[in-house]
């Protein structure tokens, strides 16, 4: 059998796959890409990001979460919506992105395979074709952007319809009455409140006290109050021990001794690397934990000229920083005058109800560091636009360095948090001191202006600390 030639061959469409391939054909590399799945785009497109924000965005607005006692009027369509009505347009929003990387990938002039790919030696993948039969590509590099697939413990029956993996969840049938997430990290926390917000019971299990550490302390206490208040049981810390699927419902008993009797479950107790199909020691790699691959600060792996970028090297896999590792690998594989480094600082967007989104130093990490730090906050209560969009509990908190006051950290809970933090973000990408917001003139009204504000609290409560060191 023939084997085709090529300077790059990417293994995976999803945002670093698709961005990692573009960017060499951009520059005139011959390119392949090889694709298992029936569609482009990876989980970002399929199972995870855009399907999950936009089922959030739905439960909202069928649920009339955001109008409830606004308005003075009850704008639920919860005795209406159905099954149909909640995932209408999840996949209309599938739909257009499948057919957005489609077409950048056609646009590009990339070579796609349609299969399963594998490793034969560390420059030659095997790609068992859908149609039948296979081709044999040789690539001066290598990117894996395999993405991830859902951790399942033993202990649950993901055979049976009740029980749902993160994945599993988007084809769901019949609205439960209540449901169990077991895991309160990233993605078992949006989906907690997501259906929470359409009334369902839901109750939130993890053997964590705190919800989701990486956050800001104040920040994620904050987070698990509004949870709570929206009526989603914090079963934390405990864990399942076993579960039970009827044709009716699920039961589960905790380590605590607690019985829990819901209509359904969903795990999200973590994702592994998508690497158990790639023969990866034929390439002579070395794997991490959950079948993640190493890489170093370029993404390459232990074999140097093949890279890897996105969820299947692990934390933090964002759709967002998965784009950013393929193209900053790509870029020192081909030695592309480009792009360097990735962003020295990454944001963190957390679809819950309410938003969270963060980037930068927390008050834990800068103690950790030994920063000596001052604080500054504003709410949405005291902002014209957080009084008109009715988010009462909303607020900005910022971590300025006492000695020059530059912005280190950033962090937003509230409405569209995720787009609040940016501004932040800037500041700190450009190294900017409480200066920039106080002679910026935002726009009225408007949440930008948080920052004005949240800056002069930073520069009172400054002022107040060195008051009352020279008076002591």
């Amino acid at each position: 059998m023939s084997i085709k030639d090529y300077d790059l061959v990417v293994i995976g469409s999803g945002p670093a796959g698709e961005k990692g391939a573009a960017q060499v054909a951009y520059f005139g590399k011959k390119v392949a890409l090889v694709e298992k799945e029936p569609h482009f785009g990876g989980a970002a497109a399929n199972t995870g990001t855009l399907p999950s924000k936009t089922l959030r965005e739905t439960s909202i607005m069928l649920s009339g979460f955001r109008a409830r006692g606004l308005y003075g009027v009850d704008l639920s369509l919860r005795r209406e919506a159905t099954v149909r009505d909640f995932l209408f347009r999840e996949e209309q929003v599938v739909t257009a992105e499948r057919e957005r990387v489609t077409l950048n990938v056609e646009r590009h002039g990339i070579d796609v395979f349609r299969g399963m790919g594998s490793f034969v030696d560390d420059h030659t993948v095997r790609v068992n074709l859908e149609e039948g039969g296979e081709e044999l590509l040789r690539g001066e590099v290598i990117l894996v952007a395999t993405g991830s697939y859902p951790h399942r413990p033993e202990i649950y029956e993901f055979d049976h319809p009740l029980v749902y993996d993160s994945d599993e969840i988007l084809q769901i049938q019949i609205m439960p009455r209540s449901l169990a997430v077991v895991g309160a990290g990233v993605i078992g926390s949006e989906y907690a409140c997501l259906f929470s917000a359409l009334d369902v019971e839901a109750h939130l299990i993890d053997g964590r006290e705190e919800l989701m550490g990486f956050l800001d302390d104040e920040i994620s206490n904050s987070l698990k109050a509004r949870m709570q208040k929206m009526g989603i049981e914090m079963i934390m810390p405990d864990s399942v021990e076993s579960c039970a699927a009827t044709d009716t419902d699920v039961t589960l008993k905790l380590t605590s001794g607690r019985e829990l009797v819901v209509d359904a479950v969903l795990v999200a107790s973590g994702r592994s690397g998508n690497t158990k199909n790639l023969n990866v020691d034929a390439a002579g790699l070395e794997m991490g934990r959950r079948g993640q691959l190493d890489v170093n600060d370029s993404y390459q792996t232990n074999v140097p000229h093949i890279y890897a970028a996105g969820d299947v090297i692990g934390f933090p896999a964002l759709a967002s920083t998965s784009m950013e590792q393929a193209r900053l690998a790509m870029v020192h594989a081909f030695d592309l005058e480009y792009k360097k480094v990735v962003a020295p600082i990454l944001p963190y967007g957390i679809y819950t109800i309410p938003e969270v989104s963060m980037a930068g130093e927390s008050e834990e990490s800068a103690k950790e560091k030994g920063i000596d730090y001052v604080i500054g906050k504003a709410s949405y209560t005291n902002n014209a636009r957080g009084m008109i969009i009715g988010d009462f509990d909303g607020f900005l908190k910022l971590l300025y360095r006492a000695d020059d006051m530059k912005l280190i950290g950033v962090h937003v809970i509230g409405e569209i948090a995720s787009e609040v933090v940016h501004i932040g973000l800037m500041a700190m990408m450009t190294e900017s001191s409480s200066e920039l917001f106080i002679r910026t003139c935002f726009n009225y009204p408007t949440l930008g202006e948080l920052y004005k504000y949240a800056t002069y609290d930073a520069m009172g409560n400054l002022a107040k600390r060195k008051g009352e060191d020279s008076d002591g």
